[in-house]
């Protein structure tokens, strides 16, 4: 009995297995991916928790900066401004790619409106053109969704469409957050046109091809890889260099082989 109550006392006195919590914060582009991922390395490592929450690249961005979150994710590069703030103190790591389809309501589709010049992208954006019949549509004036000006997506199309990250958008008049929201706005609608990751197209919500000296090229994965896309970026995700063991674990876990089978799921381009 003694031997018995000796050996509970020992496991009683024995530390508690350390657990952690790791907030992974930004881009709602890149969260599919971490908060997949993290369910998964939660499944092996059940004293990790990973707690996932959006709210656009900037936000992942400026937390980093301020030090509240182990994990930021973004799905644009950070400007040098933010790298003078962040001042060496995360590492960049590109976790996967993907395309920013410009998407338009499933009846501008049908209606004919197929592919678009980025010139012609650019005068839907600048206010210059408002109705879908001058582009040979239908009879209707356009909806131009713009996104909040901390999202990634947005900072990637504004670039390679307006020719600045910062570039206003006149003809707007629409501010969506997330991808989410965007999504469903041009569902709802039957005029509207947006920015959006090509893994977020679906029959209601079409991207439209984006034609480049002459050559109408679709916002899939295969033209992200070999190139041809215009409007395609890095997706990222920021890592303090004096991290836990168990946050750079995970994002080891994010490029192996089992991480960028979940990039492939989501839809995007894997690394590996």
């Amino acid at each position: 009995m003694k031997h018995i109550i000796w050996a509970a006392s020992l496991l009683l006195s024995l530390p508690a297995v350390a657990s952690e919590n790791i907030a992974a914060v930004g881009s709602t582009t890149v969260l599919p991916v971490v908060s997949q991922a993290a369910t998964a390395f939660h499944a092996m490592h059940p004293d990790v928790k990973i707690m996932v929450s959006g709210g656009g690249s900037g936000v992942g961005i400026a937390a980093m900066i301020q030090g509240t979150a182990q994990l930021g994710m973004a799905s644009r590069e950070t400007s040098p401004e933010e790298q003078a703030k962040l001042d060496g103190k995360v590492d960049n790591i590109v976790i996967a790619s993907d395309a920013v389809a410009v998407v338009v309501s499933k009846a501008v589709y049908m209606s004919g409106i197929h592919a678009l010049s980025l010139a012609q992208i650019a005068d839907i954006y600048r206010g210059k053109i408002r109705n879908w019949k001058e582009l040979g549509g239908a009879d209707a004036r356009i909806l131009v969704i713009d996104k909040e000006a901390s999202r990634g997506t947005r900072h990637v199309f504004a670039k390679a469409v307006l020719g600045s990250s910062h570039a206003r958008a006149a003809g707007a008049s629409i501010i969506s957050g997330s991808n989410n929201e965007e999504q469903s706005i041009v569902s709802r609608s039957n005029n509207a046109i947006g920015m959006l990751s090509n893994a977020w197209l679906n029959d209601a919500v079409r991207g439209v091809d984006v034609i480049v000296h002459g050559q109408a090229i679709a916002p899939t994965i295969e033209h992200v890889r070999d190139g041809t896309y215009p409007i395609a970026r890095g997706l990222h995700v920021l890592l303090a260099k004096n991290a836990s063991k168990n946050t750079r674990d995970f994002v080891q876990f994010l490029l192996s082989q089992d991480g960028q089978a979940i990039v492939k799921k989501v839809g995007y381009l894997p690394v590996h």
